[in-house]
């Protein structure tokens, strides 16, 4: 699926398959960038919605994991000069909005990075977007301690769209 199907194929469509409701079943490795093997396991609903005449787009999400329901915020803008996605991030345990991670589609995946503060180190994060189509995808989370060497993915969400 093209994600820029309409009569502005600068990017700003991009996240347009994402506008709905979704059942999110997601798997989380339970410490990031220890070597952990340890997964935890939850699901949750998650709706988006565009805002700023298309240059911006939220979703927000619960998730019901064991330790107790989680919300999630993300924010996403687009900026026209650069043809670049800016992704923020915010969650109810922490209450603040992550570094951004900037990036963009191509060939119907998405990537994404930023230079973030994990444990008093900065490391490399990356989301990426994959398998997209009208009724499923996926979302990674990845993060590298050796500027990109290699990458640990930490956490995956598989997205099933909900009927309205």
């Amino acid at each position: 699926m093209t994600a820029s199907d309409g009569p502005l194929q600068d990017g700003r469509a991009d996240f347009d398959f994402e506008i709905g409701r979704w059942k999110v079943y997601s798997r989380r490795l339970r410490e990031w960038l220890k070597g952990s093997t340890a997964w935890e396991e939850f699901e949750g609903i998650a709706v988006a919605r565009k805002v700023l005449g298309g240059l911006g787009l939220i979703d927000e999400i619960t998730n019901e994991r064991p330790t107790g329901p989680a919300q999630g915020m993300t924010v996403r803008l687009f900026d026209p000069q650069t043809q670049q996605w800016s992704i923020y991030f915010a969650d109810s345990i922490h209450g603040t909005l992550t570094t951004p991670l900037i990036g963009r589609f191509a060939q119907g995946r998405g990537a994404f990075y930023a230079l973030e503060p994990l444990e008093g180190k900065h490391i490399l994060s990356r989301y990426l977007w994959l398998d997209i189509t009208a009724t499923s995808y996926r979302w990674e989370q990845a993060f590298s301690a050796d500027g990109g060497g290699t990458w640990e993915t930490n956490w995956i969400q598989e997205h099933v769209r909900l009927q309205e």
